[in-house]
C-alpha cells in the first residue's frame, strides 16, 4: 500500500488546495519534506492522522492528546483549524483528502482509494468523513455500519490501518524513545495490544473466539439444562460486561474533556485574580504552571506504578499459599521432566532382571525370595545413581493439579521473585517519591495562592467563588474518573472470571457429549487454530528476537554491547515484554540507556515490527535525526530509512536535523523532495525540487550557506 497524492485544503496555515505527491519508486523509497520551524512540517504530520481518525486521534498519540486537553475539547481544538486568511475571505470549510494506491480489499478490486474529512466551522458539530473506491462510493461501506460507527471510520480500521498500531507509522522521532520507557502494567498492556495487532497474533485470537462461539450454539444442543443455562449466562454475562466496559470508557472520555474544560476557565481565572494582586507576574505564573504540569505528571505516573503493586498486595499477604504453589508447580515440572526418564529407569531394569531370569535357568541352586527381591532393589537403584544421577523421585500419589504451561509457569515464578526480592523495596521507593512530589506541589499551590489577590471587594470575590465552584468540580470528576477506571478493572477481572468457568463448562460437556459431523469439524478447526496460534507466536517471538538484534547490531556503534534480545509473550498475547542482555547475560535497564541508544533501540524495534507485520503502510518521520551522534546518525540513514518501509516521508530540519553531509549518503535513496514555502505568516505551500537541486534550493531560499 502506497500514498500516492495528499490534498491540504484550507488547513492551518496551508491556505487553499496544497497538493503533494508522494509515490516513490522500486529502487527510492524516501520522501523529503522540508522546511523551517512554524512553517508547517508537525502540521502536515498532524493533518494525516485527523484524516485517517477524527476524534479519536487523541489515541494515536500523547502530543495530540495534550493539544486537544490544552483547546478544552476536540471541538475547540479542531475548529481553530481553519485557515486564519480563509477565515477573513469568509471560508468556513476545510479538509484532508489522502489517496491511497495498492489498497487490498477482500472482494472488491480496486486501483485506489481516496479518504477525506472535513469540518465546517459553521454547520458541523462533528467532522464528516467520506471514501471513494476509485472514484466512487461503495456498498461495502454501508455494509460495515454499525450502530454508532460510521462504515467510513470502520472501513479506515479495518483495511487502512488500525488505530492502536499507528504510532508504529506516524511518529516523532525524538518522543517515539517513550517505547524503551515503558514501566507500569497499564503501559504495558497498551503497548501489548499493538504489540498483539501489528505482528497479526489478534485476528487469529479473533477468529478463534468466533469459532468458540459458533461450538458454543452446537454445545447447547447436547448439554444438559443445567449446563445449558450456565453456558448462555457465562456467554451472556461476558457480552454484558464488554457493552458495560465500553459504556464506562465512554464516560471517562467525556469526563475528561469536562476536566479539561474546567481546569481551563480555572487557569483563565487564576489569572486574573493574579494580574489584580500585582504580588508575580504572568512569566513567574507560567513557569510555577509549567513547574506543576511536569510534577503533577509524574504523581500521575508513581500512582500508576503504586497502582500496579496494589495488585500484588492479596498475593503478599498470601505468601504461604503462593509459595505452597510454587513448590506444586516445581514438583509438576520436575514430574514431567523426568517421566520419560522413570520409563527409561524401568526398561533398564526390567531388561535386567530378565537378563538374571535367563541366567537363573542354568544354575544347580535356588535363590530365596528375600534375596531376590534385595537385589532387585539395589540393581534398581544403583541404575538410577549411575545412569541417571539427575533424577529426582516422584511420589506414586502425587497429583498434578495446575498443569501450567511454560508461559504461564513463567508469568507466576516472576510474580513469586518480585514479591520475594523487589516488591517491599520498590514499594517503599515509589511511596517516599509520591510524598515528595505531592508536597511540592502543595508548595507550589500556595505560592500561587498567595499570589492571587486578597482584595475583598465585589469583582474579586465573584471571581474567586467562580474558581472554587470550578476547582470543587475539577476535583471531584478526577475522582470520578479513578473510580470509573477501578470499575472497569473490576469488570476486566470478571470477564477473567467467566472465561476460566466457560472453558471448564465446555471441556466438561466436551467429555460427554456425542458430535455431529458440523461439530466435529468446529472443534477440531479450533484445536488445529490453537495449535497453529502457539506455533505462531514461537514463531513470532523468535523471528522478533532475531531481527531486532540483528537491526540493534547494525545500529549501535558499540560493538557486543547488546548480547541478546528476549521476548516474552504471554498465553493470551495480552502482555509482550521485550528484555535485552549484555554480554554477561545479565539483564539491561532500557531506563540505563543514554538518549541515542534509547532512539537507536526504538528504531529497531519499529524496523523488526514493521518487518513481521502483514501491513504495507508508509512511515512517516519528524524529526527524524535528533539525539544521534555523527556514528549512530550514518548507521539510520545507511541501514534503517531505505528498508524500515518501501515508502518512508522524512521531515527533517536541515542543518540541524540532517546535515549537507548526511544528506549526500542519504541522496541515492531519495524519490522526491519537497520545500515548505512560507508566503506570508498565513500561508505555506509545497515547492517540489529534484532531489539533486534540494540542497542549492533550500540555500536561495533561507541564505543558508
Amino acid at each position: 500500500m502506497y500514498i500516492k497524492e495528499i490534498e491540504l485544503n484550507n488547513f492551518r496555515i496551508y491556505k487553499g488546495p496544497n497538493k503533494i505527491s508522494l509515490l516513490p519508486t522500486d529502487d527510492k523509497n524516501i520522501i523529503v519534506v522540508s522546511g523551517k520551524n512554524g512553517f508547517g512540517k508537525t502540521t502536515f504530520l498532524m493533518s494525516l492522522v485527523w484524516c485517517l481518525y477524527g476524534k479519536q486521534m487523541e489515541k494515536v498519540d500523547e502530543l495530540y492528546e495534550k493539544e486537544i486537553k490544552d483547546k478544552g475539547n476536540y471541538t475547540k481544538y479542531i475548529s481553530g483549524s481553519l485557515n486564519r486568511k480563509a477565515f477573513e475571505e469568509g471560508k468556513t470549510e476545510f479538509s484532508v483528502s489522502i489517496t491511497f494506491a495498492g489498497v487490498k480489499i477482500p472482494d472488491v478490486t480496486c486501483q485506489e482509494v481516496k479518504i477525506t474529512r472535513s469540518y465546517n466551522t459553521l454547520t458541523s458539530s462533528s467532522d464528516k468523513v467520506e471514501v471513494l473506491i476509485d472514484g466512487y462510493q461503495n456498498e461495502l461501506i454501508e455494509d460495515l455500519s454499525k450502530e454508532n460507527q460510521l462504515g467510513e471510520e470502520i472501513f479506515i480500521r479495518d483495511f487502512i490501518l488500525p488505530i492502536e498500531i499507528a504510532k508504529f507509522f506516524f511518529f516523532d522521532a525524538e518522543k517515539i524513545v517513550s517505547l524503551a520507557e515503558v514501566n507500569s502494567n497499564n503501559q504495558r498492556r497498551q503497548l501489548s495490544k499493538a504489540y498483539s495487532e501489528v505482528l497479526g497474533i489478534q485476528k487469529y485470537e479473533d477468529l478463534k473466539a468466533n469459532l468458540e462461539e459458533k461450538q458454543d450454539e452446537y454445545r447447547r444442543k447436547s448439554a444438559s439444562p443445567e449446563e445449558k443455562k450456565e453456558l448462555t449466562e457465562l456467554h451472556s454475562n461476558i457480552e454484558k460486561t464488554l457493552i458495560e466496559i465500553n459504556v464506562f470508557e465512554n464516560e471517562i472520555d467525556e469526563l475528561k474533556h469536562e476536566k479539561n474544560q474546567k481546569e481551563k476557565e480555572a487557569e483563565e481565572i487564576q489569572r486574573r485574580l493574579i494580574r489584580e494582586g500585582e504580588k508575580m507576574t504572568l512569566e513567574e505564573l507560567n513557569v510555577l504552571k509549567e513547574e506543576q504540569m511536569n510534577l503533577e505528571k509524574k504523581k500521575n505516573e508513581i500512582q500508576d506504578k503504586l497502582k500496579d503493586l496494589f495488585d500484588l498486595i492479596p498475593f503478599a499477604l498470601a505468601g504461604d499459599t503462593l509459595m505452597g504453589i510454587s513448590e506444586q508447580l516445581k514438583s509438576e515440572r520436575q514430574l514431567s521432566e523426568q517421566k520419560y526418564k522413570q520409563d527409561d529407569v524401568n526398561l533398564k531394569v526390567n531388561k535386567i532382571r530378565q537378563e538374571i531370569e535367563d541366567k537363573k535357568k542354568g544354575l544347580n541352586f535356588t535363590l530365596d525370595v528375600n534375596t531376590r527381591d534385595f537385589y532387585e532393589e539395589q540393581i534398581k537403584q544403583l541404575v538410577k545413581k549411575h545412569f541417571f544421577s539427575d533424577f529426582t523421585e516422584i511420589s506414586e500419589n502425587f497429583k498434578t493439579l495446575h498443569d501450567f504451561s511454560n508461559s504461564e509457569s513463567n508469568e507466576f515464578n516472576q510474580l513469586v521473585n518480585t514479591l520475594k526480592h523487589s516488591f517491599k523495596e520498590t514499594f517503599s521507593r515509589f511511596n517516599t517519591e509520591y510524598s515528595y512530589i505531592k508536597n511540592q506541589l502543595d508548595s507550589i499551590s500556595r505560592k500561587i495562592r498567595d499570589a492571587e489577590k486578597s482584595a475583598e471587594d465585589e469583582y474579586i470575590t465573584d471571581l474567586r467563588q467562580k474558581k472554587d465552584a470550578l476547582d470543587k468540580r475539577i476535583l471531584t470528576v478526577g475522582k470520578e474518573i479513578e473510580s470509573i477506571y477501578l470499575k472497569i478493572g473490576e469488570f476486566n477481572n470478571q470477564i477473567k472470571t467467566f472465561r476460566q468457568r466457560q472453558d471448564i463448562l465446555r471441556k466438561k460437556i466436551d467429555d460427554s457429549s456425542e458430535y455431529s459431523e458440523k461439530e466435529r469439524k468446529t472443534k477440531h478447526l479450533i484445536n488445529k487454530l490453537q495449535n497453529f496460534i502457539t506455533l505462531f507466536k514461537e514463531e513470532k517471538k523468535k523471528s522478533l528476537e532475531e531481527k531486532m538484534l540483528s537491526s540493534l547490531t547494525t545500529l549501535l556503534h558499540k560493538e557486543g554491547f547488546i548480547k541478546k534480545v528476549e521476548v516474552d509473550i504471554s498465553l493470551t498475547g495480552d502482555d509482550i515484554d521485550i528484555t535485552l542482555f549484555n554480554q554477561n547475560d545479565r539483564k539491561i535497564d532500557k531506563g540505563s540507556l543514554s538518549m541515542g541508544e534509547r532512539q537507536m533501540y526504538a528504531s529497531a524495534l519499529l524496523n523488526a515490527l514493521v518487518d513481521e507485520s502483514d501491513i504495507e503502510f508508509p512511515v512517516f518521520i519528524d524529526s527524524p535525526m535528533q539525539k544521534f551522534d555523527e556514528q549512530h546518525a550514518q548507521n539510520i540513514i545507511k541501514y534503517f530509512y531505505p528498508n524500515v518501509s518501501k515508502q518512508v516521508i522524512i521531515f527533517p530540519l536541515i542543518n540541524k536535523e540532517l546535515t549537507e553531509k548526511e544528506y549526500k549518503l542519504l541522496q541515492p535513496n531519495i524519490n522526491r523532495a519537497y520545500l515548505i514555502n512560507n508566503v506570508s505568516t498565513d500561508s505555506s505551500e509545497f515547492l517540489e525540487t529534484t532531489p539533486e537541486e534540494f540542497l542549492t534550493t533550500y540555500n536561495s531560499i533561507y541564505n543558508a550557506n
